[in-house]
């Protein structure tokens, strides 16, 4: 293999993996596109992990977070969903660039990795069978895979299943996005109590208005979920708070 590496590295020359120049290794960002990265570290929201501008103090909440509890538990995030992060998550959902998993999958890791080692099962938020059809694969089930690697955790893909296919949410108001995803998600029949007394990582790409994750998420708490991480690779917030 290390023979191999100088001559596939000449006919596929390492590249950024966000912006495509040349870099000095694979699966790796170009010093622009890390420096335009937005990681979110704390201090954070410690519930819905919305960056704070200024610490707070350990165990800060957000206002948000206390005016409308989310049917999860915690949400922690890599980035925020603009720049790199953004053509990175667009690249593997729309792109098929399937072989950047495994690094988004790592930062992902990295930044719950407390959360991944107190949990017992590792689930995907599920397209409907019709989107996954279109598209060929799952990028949730894709960084899953990888993650139930990283953190030897198991990893249940089948447990829970969209029975619906929902419109896109942009541009709708927060009653029509609830709406939009009432009743979408269930488990999986012969998989009801694949959840009860279990600690649950759900993850997904990109946590955007929190619907979809919060409708999966009530399932999830239903079907006797004791604890609940909701882990994505970006998050869209307008600005730290």
């Amino acid at each position: 293999m290390l023979l191999v590496r100088p001559i596939l590295d000449t006919i596929y020359p390492p590249a950024c993996a966000a912006c495509g120049i040349r870099t000095r290794r694979h699966y790796a960002l170009c010093p622009n596109c890390w420096r335009d990265m937005r990681f979110i570290e704390r201090p954070y929201c410690e519930v819905l992990g919305i960056p704070f501008r200024r610490d707070q103090g350990e165990g800060i909440v957000s206002a948000q977070a206390i005016a409308e509890p989310p049917p999860f538990d915690r949400l922690r995030s890599v980035a925020l969903h603009e720049g790199p992060a953004r053509g990175l998550v667009h690249s593997l959902k729309y792109k098929d660039r399937t072989e950047l998993a495994p690094m988004l999958a790592a930062w992902m890791a990295r930044a719950a990795h407390s959360e991944l080692q107190a949990c017992d099962i590792i689930i995907p938020v599920p397209l409907h069978w019709t989107r996954l059809f279109s598209r060929r694969f799952n990028q949730a089930e894709e960084l899953c895979r990888h993650l139930a690697r990283l953190s030897d955790r198991p990893m249940m893909a089948a447990s829970l299943i969209r029975r619906k296919r929902t419109r896109r949410q942009v541009g709708l108001t927060a009653s029509g996005r609830e709406e939009n995803l009432r009743a979408a998600f269930r488990m999986a029949k012969g998989h009801e109590n694949d959840v009860f007394g279990k600690r649950v990582v759900l993850v997904d790409d990109v946590y955007t208005t929190g619907a979809t994750i919060s409708a999966a998420s009530r399932v999830l708490r239903r079907a006797g979920a004791v604890d609940i991480t909701v882990l994505s690779f970006a998050m869209a917030v307008p600005e730290p708070i």
